[in-house]
This record gives structure tokens, C-alpha cells and sequence, in this order.
């Protein structure tokens, strides 16, 4: 009896981990990632961290031509990356099309070589496609964005190559770290002002 009960609760066990497993894999599978430049990445990760249907948001550095790079090596503007975000979204809540708007919307798009008092290459605005369809999207609301302005639009459009993380100290930033005086006076005015301009799309739970 005792090595059939020992038996019935591995079997359960495993049953368990199995559906786990599973359940784990097709909530990543449901995910899709997206990548963008836009300033400095404590700013922008702490946007689109702030959306509702994204589950995370990764710092790092994309858009170069070396490899690894550090931010010490790609704040001289010299390996040509600037930072970037990774955001893992679900596609179901929310579109790559509607991440366009928010991109566009929390910056100001006009502004070359950096966004607000962040200045240089590792500054500048890029969004990255993976596919055709991402590309033609970006076109379309960048062409109509210049249009609507009567300006040019200062964003780089690019393919995705390779995204290289951020040291971690640069991880969720604005999170850990409210009191640092740059976070006060530029990350936190610049997520409220996108949070006053897009108040349906945030989430508030």
C-alpha cells in the first residue's frame, strides 16, 4: 500500500511540474518582443513598462558595430549603438502598431541625436523591424507623424540584428532607484507627461 501511495504521488507530482511546464512555455510563446531607441533607457524602459499588455522591458544597447558593447564604451558614440529597449508584449492586449504611437508620443520625435538634455549618437531614435510588415507600419505612421508636423521626423528606421543586455545595475532603474536626481528631474516628468497623453493604454493594476 505504502509503495503504491509513494507511487500515486510521483505520478501527481510529475503531472504537475508537466502542466507547469506547459503552462510556463505557452505563456512565453504568447509574447512577442519589440525593439526601440529612444533617449536614455531608464526613461524609455520605464514607459513601456507602464503599458498594459507589456510584461517586461529589458535595457541594453542595439544599432552598432561591435560587439558586447559596455556603456562606458557606448557613451564615447565611437561602436555606434544607442541605447535601446527589449519590450516582451503580448499581442492579444496590445499591438505593435499601437507601440508605434506610444514611441512616437513619448518623445519628442523631432529632436536629433538624443531626446531632452541627453545629447549624442548613443542618444538617437531608432526603431528596429523584423519583418516586412513591421517596417511598411513604421513608414506609414513616420511619413504621416512628418506630415502632420510639417517636420522631420528624426527616428532611424532599421533592421533588427542583435540586442546586447545591459549591465544590471541599469535594470529597472527608475523602480530602484526614485531618489537619484536625474530620475526626479527628467525620467519621472517625461513618464508623467506620457501618461497624461495616453491615460487608456496604461495599466493600473
Amino acid at each position: 500500500m505504502k509503495t503504491y501511495l509513494i507511487s500515486f504521488l510521483c505520478f501527481i507530482t510529475l503531472a504537475s511540474c508537466s502542466n507547469s511546464a506547459s503552462s510556463q512555455q505557452l505563456k512565453s510563446e504568447k509574447l512577442e518582443t519589440a525593439y526601440f531607441a529612444s533617449g536614455c533607457f531608464w526613461c524609455a524602459e520605464a514607459i513601456f513598462e507602464s503599458l498594459n499588455g507589456v510584461e517586461e522591458v529589458i535595457n541594453g544597447y542595439s544599432g552598432g558595430h561591435t560587439k558586447n558593447p559596455t556603456y562606458e564604451s557606448s557613451n564615447t558614440g565611437k561602436t555606434g549603438h544607442a541605447e535601446a529597449i527589449e519590450v516582451h508584449y503580448n499581442p492579444t492586449t496590445i499591438s505593435f502598431e499601437t507601440l508605434i504611437d506610444v514611441y512616437f508620443g513619448s518623445q519628442n520625435p523631432t529632436q536629433i541625436n538624443g531626446q531632452g538634455p541627453d545629447k549624442g549618437s548613443q542618444y538617437r531614435s531608432i526603431i528596429f523591424y523584423k519583418n516586412t510588415t513591421q517596417k511598411n507600419t513604421i513608414l506609414t505612421k513616420k511619413n504621416a507623424l512628418a506630415q502632420k508636423l510639417n517636420a522631420t521626423i528624426a527616428a532611424e528606421i532599421k533592421p533588427f540584428k542583435k540586442f546586447w543586455i545591459a549591465e544590471d545595475y541599469h535594470q529597472n532603474y527608475e523602480r530602484l532607484h526614485p531618489e537619484n536626481p536625474y530620475i526626479k528631474a527628467i525620467s519621472i516628468p517625461r513618464l508623467n507627461r506620457f501618461k497624461k497623453k495616453f491615460p487608456n493604454l496604461i495599466n493600473t493594476h
